[in-house]
């Protein structure tokens, strides 16, 4: 508006994180993304705390780390549904999470706490 300031996306997300994410909680979410394992998840929800952590980490929401996200969320699942699924080549993050909700439909004893 009429003498009014222009604040871009960046800025408003920059000053929210600043206000609301204090730096040792963001510090803190990001130990806890990089150290996140399947354990007694679903891969449902699994992959929900994975998203929900991996916007603490700026590096993972960058198109250039697309490949690492998905090596990272393979390998915190449970080692019995990585066998069962097998190494996937998918590198593209919503994709991977989709092909493997879909595989883990059919054992249901694998989507189910152990």
């Amino acid at each position: 508006g009429a003498g009014g300031i222009v604040i871009t996306w960046e800025m408003f997300k920059r000053e929210f994180w600043v206000k609301y994410f204090p730096v040792d909680v963001r510090n803190r979410k990001v130990m806890e993304f990089l150290e996140l394992k399947q354990g007694n998840m679903t891969v449902t929800e699994y992959a929900a705390k994975f998203e929900s952590l991996s916007v603490f980490s700026p590096y993972y929401n960058t198109a250039e780390a697309e490949y690492d996200k998905c090596i990272k969320f393979e390998s915190g699942l449970r080692p019995e549904v990585k066998h069962l699924i097998g190494f996937s080549e998918i590198r593209d993050f919503l994709t991977l999470r989709a092909e493997f909700a879909t595989r883990m439909e059919w054992p249901r004893l694998i989507i189910t706490r152990p």
